[in-house]
């Protein structure tokens, strides 16, 4: 299988969309399938959300139409496999024909799945055309607790985590929680839900991802953030919510922060078994 994957949001954003540099590699790639001899038989696209809506998108569906693909279009969250993590993506699959799909009804369709796909044969399939009606709150209820996915277990005392030299370097410190508290995400080990990651995280708090609190509170909404303990995630446990295989590990030369960069770009099903 071939895969191509295109990250722009800003491209979206700044409504460049095919015109800006970052999408021209991806093009040219396109472009070029059309002249092979032995083009591919099969193609995963993944990107963000709003990618299906921009003219680089209208001209990939375009020239796989032409060079006789079968598409299927998805838009899919972590949320709606158990995972805790909200992080919705733009999906396409193509087969060249006479190849097809076990579903050729959704064929040439963009589907969206706003409910939990996992444990439930029944769930629906609702196309672009369809009024969706549903929440993030709605999928969050099946989702498995943040604290399955730690590194470091659930919430301890403070004195436990002050001897964990190994978890210090992920304290947020107080300069950054008085500048840009109100800013920040805070989510506690029995969270279902947490914001997703961007390449920044680690390097700054304000949009980047959630934070998490490391002492449980007994009223919430009534304690202050200096209290919670707050503290990034750690690589591995990013990893662990991006589904990397349990023994995945960084090679020991990359740094900390480049390893929080390289789980925005790589996931573990580029590598499709």
């Amino acid at each position: 299988m071939c895969g191509f994957f295109l990250h722009h949001a800003s491209l979206i954003l700044d409504k460049k969309q095919s015109a800006d540099a970052r999408a021209s590699s991806f093009l040219n790639i396109l472009e070029i399938i059309p002249q092979l001899m032995q083009p591919p038989v099969m193609l995963f696209v993944e990107n963000v959300v709003g990618f299906e809506t921009s003219d680089t998108h209208q001209k990939m569906i375009r020239i796989l139409d032409e060079s006789q693909f079968v598409t299927q279009e998805f838009i899919l969250s972590p949320l709606q496999f158990g995972v805790p993590y909200s992080r919705p993506r733009y999906f396409c699959l193509a087969k060249r024909k006479p190849s097809s799909f076990c579903r050729p009804e959704f064929n040439g369709q963009l589907i969206c799945v706003p409910k939990p796909l996992f444990g439930d044969k029944e769930s629906t399939l609702i196309s672009e055309n369809d009024q969706l009606i549903s929440t993030s709150n709605d999928m969050q209820q099946t989702c498995l607790p943040i604290e399955r996915f730690l590194e470091f277990g659930k919430c301890m005392d403070q004195d436990t985590f002050s001897n964990k030299d190994s978890l210090n370097q992920y304290f947020v410190p107080s300069s950054l929680i008085e500048r840009w508290g109100s800013a920040m995400d805070i989510v506690y080990p029995d969270s279902k839900r947490c914001c997703c990651f961007t390449k920044s995280y680690y390097r700054y708090v304000k949009g980047t991802g959630s934070l998490l609190a490391t002492i449980m509170p007994k009223t919430r909404d009534k304690t202050s953030l200096e209290e919670l303990r707050l503290r990034y995630f750690t690589p591995k446990e990013v990893s662990n919510l991006h589904s990397f295989p349990k023994d995945f590990e960084f090679p020991e030369h990359v740094t900390l922060r480049q390893r929080y960069v390289d789980q925005v770009f790589f996931h573990p099903y580029i590598s499709a078994k």
